[in-house]
């Protein structure tokens, strides 16, 4: 009876409080993509590594117009140490270790970002299609994704970067050519399931077209496994690529990545740990930083989850 007031003329009773009823107004009305921005943003872990994300990109793309020094600059001495002119040191040749390090960064990032587009667009048509029509389609595509499975990246990596001059854009074409079949099982799982809901059963019985099935009324619901796998194709191409620059099959100069500095500068890992670490702890902070966006994005994706974690 606590919440039973009376109104000081007429003896009007109201039951409930005028702001409970705001609130539930409120709520009603939010939209999925509120709600999932919502846990999103509740997420503390995601957005310290969306944080760390953007300083990154803003370190590689904006640093090289604010920075002092040129990535292509050998006017310096070779090997000067940590100092208010060169924080990192720099290189045999002179270069200054920052500079160099924005430039590897900038490189692993287009990298990563053409092979996440490119894997994921042909991963989540393929898994779209064998998934919707099934039968031989879903048979022939399949096989075809389990032979490419088997096929050995870095012999392959191998041969086409060295035929084509180790070119930033050929590794990227490369790795993407081997990261969409993970893509296409989990959307082709998806679409085996939403194929048999009464909206694409409906949609079947207007006339809908294939390609109108599966881009206009498939793919929209299942934004949000391609968010995330999209995101984690991210981080697993930047790791990628670092480890077949390290082993001479990537990235070939006059282009870097942070593969390529580490390799370059592996050797001084005693003498001037810095030239080591610098660049080896912006691969891992990226990795990471990308790992963590996606485990948040799935988070907030999934409709089952009631509690986000911190």
């Amino acid at each position: 009876m606590a919440n039973i007031n009376l109104a000081s003329e007429g003896g009007v009773v109201n039951s409930a409080p005028q702001s409970d009823s705001h609130e539930f107004d409120a709520t009603k009305t939010r939209t999925q993509g509120q709600l999932v921005l919502g846990r999103f943003l509740r997420h503390r872990l995601a957005m310290v590594s969306l944080g760390v994300f953007i300083v990154l990109v803003l370190f590689a793309f904006l640093g090289p117009f604010i920075w002092t020094y040129d990535f292509e600059d050998v006017s310096s001495k070779s090997y000067q140490p940590m100092s208010g002119a060169h924080p990192l040191g720099t290189t045999q040749v002179g270069k200054d270790m920052l500079a160099l390090l924005m430039r590897g960064t900038a490189y692993s990032l287009q990298i990563a970002l053409i092979v996440a587009a490119l894997a994921t667009a042909i991963g989540v048509i393929f898994g779209a299609l064998a998934g919707y029509l099934r039968g031989f389609v879903d048979t022939a595509l399949m096989r075809l994704v389990d032979l490419l499975l088997i096929i050995p990246q870095i012999a392959v990596a191998a041969i086409v970067v060295k035929g084509f001059s180790g070119s930033w854009y050929v590794v990227a074409l490369v790795l993407a050519s081997f990261a969409w079949m993970q893509i296409a099982r989990i959307t082709r799982g998806e679409t085996l399931s939403l194929a048999q809901r009464e909206f694409i059963e409906a949609a079947r019985a207007c006339g809908a077209s294939t390609p109108r099935i599966i881009f206009k009324h498939l793919v929209p619901n299942m934004i949000g496994s391609i968010t995330v796998n999209a995101t984690l194709a991210i981080a697993s191409a930047v790791l990628t690529e670092a480890a077949l620059s390290f082993l001479g099959l990537g990235v070939q100069p006059p282009d870097t990545s942070l593969g390529v500095i580490v390799l370059e500068n592996y050797g001084q890992f005693l003498n001037r740990p810095w030239l080591f670490w610098g660049p080896f702890i912006v691969l891992v902070s990226l990795s990471l930083a990308v790992n963590f966006i996606g485990d948040g994005l799935r988070d907030a994706f999934d409709p089952r989850q009631t509690k986000v974690r911190a």
